[in-house]
């Protein structure tokens, strides 16, 4: 890799315990607001720079506390997702909204196609790249791995109350995500539905597919009410409750496998 495609990958993506030997990889696509200089701040308003809109506040913090309890590397966004959607391909609007929700992006508006592929260039392919990197050095290493992808969702939706708490959501591949739902009744207290607020017909799965899918790998994408994650002790507690999801889901998997948990 050349100098200059280091530092604009390193702009872009953030990669944590890189090496780390468990079981699972970490996605987060909506992990950051930030928005490069070069963007002019979309034109967005103040109080919508770091909204939810931009983002997926928890998301990371979450992604952090499960990276360290689980030995996981995690491949996270810099960028916000107003500026390229990870978890969506280059050609479908939504990769680039000119409108999230009620949110209007006016630097987003007209985007030609030179512009688009910009942003392709330089923040989606590289986020692609850091998790396809990972994925190719732990199958050399005879790492087994599951993919898990880490979101956060807000309460209220076009006026809209939602009850779910934590989604678990899938594509085709319906195996990891079975057992962390047959794990639910440890935590009684919490909302927990499939493929809830969103699901395979939204465009939500672009990363499970493309990453998850296309190597063989089981997979999840995993959604939490942002109301559950507005403290860093919430946070904690969340990144907590995820662990009784996804231990003894793990250890189902490996055991189809035959393998140690």
């Amino acid at each position: 890799m050349q100098r200059g495609d280091s530092h604009a990958r390193k702009e872009a993506v953030e990669v944590v315990n890189r090496d780390g030997a468990g079981s699972v990889l970490l996605l987060c696509e909506h992990a950051s607001s930030h928005i490069p200089a070069r963007y002019n701040g979309l034109g967005l308003r103040d109080e919508d720079r770091l909204s939810h809109a931009a983002w997926d506040p928890g998301a990371r913090a979450v992604s952090l506390h499960l990276s360290q309890a689980l030995d996981a590397p995690l491949v996270a966004s810099r960028v916000s997702r107003l500026v390229y959607d990870c978890n969506r391909p280059p050609h479908v609007a939504s990769a680039m909204p000119d409108r999230s929700e009620l949110v209007a992006v006016p630097g987003n508006f007209g985007l030609d196609a030179a512009a688009r592929q910009e942003r392709v260039d330089t923040v989606y392919a590289p986020f692609c790249q850091a998790v396809s990197d990972i994925i190719a050095a732990r199958k050399q290493a005879g790492l087994q791995t599951v993919l898990v992808t880490m979101h956060s969702f807000t309460p209220v939706f076009f006026g809209k109350e939602r009850e779910v708490e934590i989604g678990v959501l899938h594509d085709e591949d319906t195996r990891f995500a079975d057992a962390v739902l047959a794990a639910a009744d440890a935590l009684p207290h919490r909302q927990i539905e499939r493929n809830k607020p969103y699901g395979p017909a939204d465009g939500v799965t672009h990363s499970l597919k493309i990453h998850g899918l296309a190597n063989q790998l089981a997979n999840v994408m995993v959604e939490i009410r942002n109301d559950l994650v507005a403290t860093p002790q919430e946070e904690e507690a969340i990144a907590e409750e995820m662990l009784t999801l996804l231990r003894p889901a793990l250890a189902a998997l490996a055991a189809e496998r035959g393998q140690d948990a």
